[in-house]
């Protein structure tokens, strides 16, 4: 099958690139953090090249937005693709966003050619992928997917002091027309494009990457409460410094955990020192803890060996270390992976099986139905930042294997889970 004649190549880009105005940085990346005005205004713009396409926009109680295509069978379980609209303070144009922009291709491609999926088709941009303004990430898909009670959400706070229940009020608010589904339901199957975030497709010369599944991941905050003192008088002996501490548990966990092997990936990636004072011994340290690997019990043993070295090593301060994410390696629907492979041989888009090194929403679809993804490859690697770059020969490919699979769904009258 010609990947021309599934989508409109020129209108996927220039949507994309649209998109990428909102929240543009001087660098040239994104800053559209979760429910912000930003994203409001992305909402606002996808849901009006929805709606002309005949789509029906609704949301749920976690600011999840469903764009949906109507089926012949309003009542059979639909098929979900997308990925998120949110972004890192200094992200790209592509992470999250060409996913939810090559769906709604496919299914806007679909609808103009004439195709009627037999069951409904619904484009989807889950809320808070990121976890950079509220952590942790991925709250729309959790809640989707049970796996987080929407009043454990609605608690958490920004850096500001603004809870997500504030901010997903205020974000429904700017939206008091849509309609609201409930907070989860049957799904049929899911499917995600993303750039892969790694630069294992660029070096291979590969153009497709079929997901294999998504490696573990566990995060944790740690606080470590010690005592304020005057930097000029208070003697080291007598001192309960936290960020003595701190700097103690971080060693040693690089030393250890970050050792373990070759595919172990251990990051502190956020401290916050208090009271932060040029002369005062510091009497707070709170910071994150993300770890990741693909073999479960390597996984459990490094999480248990973190709490353990964090108690060791914070006397003579006190420590409390909470888990936050636990997440185990999942591997994707294997019919899904074959259709995927096939769509990108038919269409002559060099492809490779690979493992997600990254966490997508996918990960927490896959529990509930049938899931897989699709990457492309972006740029050196590089993601999460400001020259995140993705070709937009790339881009379509991808687009295009995801609506060839899409229709191989949609046409059909059923997929078995």
């Amino acid at each position: 099958m010609a990947s021309g004649t599934l989508i409109n190549r020129d209108r996927l880009w220039t949507r994309l690139m649209s998109l990428a105005e909102i929240g543009a940085t001087p660098a040239g990346g994104v800053n559209r953090q979760a429910l912000s005005d930003g994203e409001i205004a992305a909402w606002r713009r996808v849901i009006g090249w929805a709606v002309e396409a005949g789509m029906t926009p609704s949301t749920d109680a976690a600011a999840n937005l469903f764009l949906t295509l109507a089926g012949r069978d309003r009542a059979a379980p639909p098929f979900l693709l997308g990925s998120h609209l949110d972004s890192q303070p200094t992200g790209g144009k592509f992470d999250g966003a060409a996913g939810v922009m090559a769906a709604l291709e496919a299914v806007v491609s679909l609808a103009e050619q004439g195709g009627t999926p037999a069951r409904d088709v619904i484009v989807v941009a889950w809320m808070n992928e990121e976890g950079s303004r509220f952590a942790p990430g991925m709250m729309g898909s959790e809640a989707f997917t049970g796996e987080r009670d929407i009043d454990a959400i609605r608690a958490a706070r920004d850096a500001d002091g603004i809870t997500v229940g504030e901010a997903l009020d205020r974000f429904h608010q700017a939206f008091p027309d849509l309609p609201h589904r409930p907070l989860g339901f049957a799904a049929g199957a899911y499917l995600e494009l993303h750039i892969e975030q790694g630069p294992l497709l660029e070096a291979a010369d590969r153009t497709i990457g079929v997901v294999t599944g998504i490696q573990g991941k566990k995060t944790f905050q740690v606080v470590v409460e010690g005592a304020e003192g005057h930097a000029g008088t208070l003697a080291q002996s007598e001192r309960r410094d936290a960020l003595a501490a701190f700097a103690r548990m971080a060693s040693v966990l690089h030393a250890e955990i970050g050792a373990i092997d070759a595919d172990i990936k251990f990051t502190v990636g956020r401290v916050t020192v208090m009271p932060n004072a040029p002369s005062v011994v510091p009497s707070r340290v709170s910071f994150s803890i993300d770890l990741r690997h693909p073999d479960n019990a390597v996984l459990d043993a490094a999480g248990a060996r973190i709490m353990a070295l964090c108690r060791e090593h914070a006397r003579p301060c006190a420590v409390t270390v909470t888990p936050l994410v636990d997440a185990p390696s999942n591997q994707f629907d294997p019919r899904l992976r074959a259709s995927i492979a096939e769509a990108a041989r038919e269409q002559e888009h060099p492809a490779m099986p690979i493992l997600s090194a990254a966490g997508h929403d996918a990960r927490h679809l896959a529990k509930i139905c049938p899931a897989a993804m699709i990457f492309i490859p972006c740029r050196d690697g590089a993601s999460h930042v400001e020259h995140e770059w993705a070709e937009p020969d790339h881009v379509a490919a991808g687009a295009s294997v995801l609506a060839q699979v899409l229709r191989g769904l949609a046409l059909a009258p059923a997929i078995e889970a």
